[in-house]
């Protein structure tokens, strides 16, 4: 579980948000560090003889809970290790999940966590729910005007619009996606009516897939500064299209 981009500091400080606020009370915090404890001598006790992938499922457990309580160094040890695991075995969910994981432990090398996951998610019938997640953070990390935003904004909409399982669901997850565009329109050109989000989307070019899609790749390959963890052309070849 060896990363050199993670920070291996281990705060034992009480969570605090950026007010001074305590995160949660220390009952919570007091049940997660006794479930920490768990896990950790669950971990250290597992035989050689363990599947790695019941291995893995482990310490993505044990990452979310290092996590929760800030410890984000060591949360991103686990992910990463874990990750590796899913990508062998072809747990995409999972694999996009721990991505998950390695990005909102605030590391050097979260963006390009963010990149892998992303890439996953789209590529992969990853959840709705968290791909959506996932490119709203591609939107968070983009500056207001730079056009970036706008295409992980209409790819989550894409998504959405083509995994729904049925009208209920369809409704729920484009309503998100679609507030997503509505938010980045606003901050990108002081888009409030329909009639401006349209030719918006126009003057973008976010109406066909085959142009925002390949638009998406870019920025990602910009994101991971070319430091990919996995070849893509192999993950791609297992596809069935292929």
């Amino acid at each position: 579980m060896n990363d050199n981009d993670a920070d291996t500091s281990t705060d034992s400080e009480a969570a605090v948000t950026t007010t001074g606020a305590p995160l949660f009370d220390e009952t919570t915090r007091a049940e997660l560090e006794t479930r920490l404890r768990q896990c950790e001598q669950r971990f250290q006790s597992l035989p050689p003889s363990t599947d790695l992938l019941e291995r893995a499922k482990l310490e993505m457990e044990i990452a979310e809970l290092m996590l929760n309580l800030q410890r984000n160094g060591a949360a991103w040890e686990y992910a990463r290790g874990a990750l590796t695991t899913f990508i062998k075995r072809e747990q995409w969910q999972a694999a996009a999940e721990a991505c998950d994981i390695l990005y909102h432990s605030e590391q050097p090398a979260s963006i390009v966590a963010l990149a892998h996951g992303v890439w996953l998610a789209v590529t992969y019938p990853v959840s709705i729910e968290l791909t959506i997640g996932m490119l709203s953070n591609i939107v968070d990390e983009t500056p207001d005007h730079a056009d970036g935003a706008a295409v992980a904004a209409v790819v989550a909409h894409y998504v959405a619009d083509m995994r729904a399982v049925d009208e209920k669901q369809h409704t729920s997850v484009t309503f998100l996606s679609s507030n997503l565009i509505a938010r980045v329109a606003r901050r990108h050109s002081q888009v409030e009516t329909q009639e401006e989000l349209d030719t918006w989307m126009d003057r973008l070019e976010l109406r066909d897939p085959a142009v925002f899609l390949p638009r998406l790749s870019k920025i990602l390959d910009i994101m991971a500064e070319d430091k990919w963890w996995f070849d893509r052309d192999e993950l791609r070849a297992k596809l069935p299209v292929n």
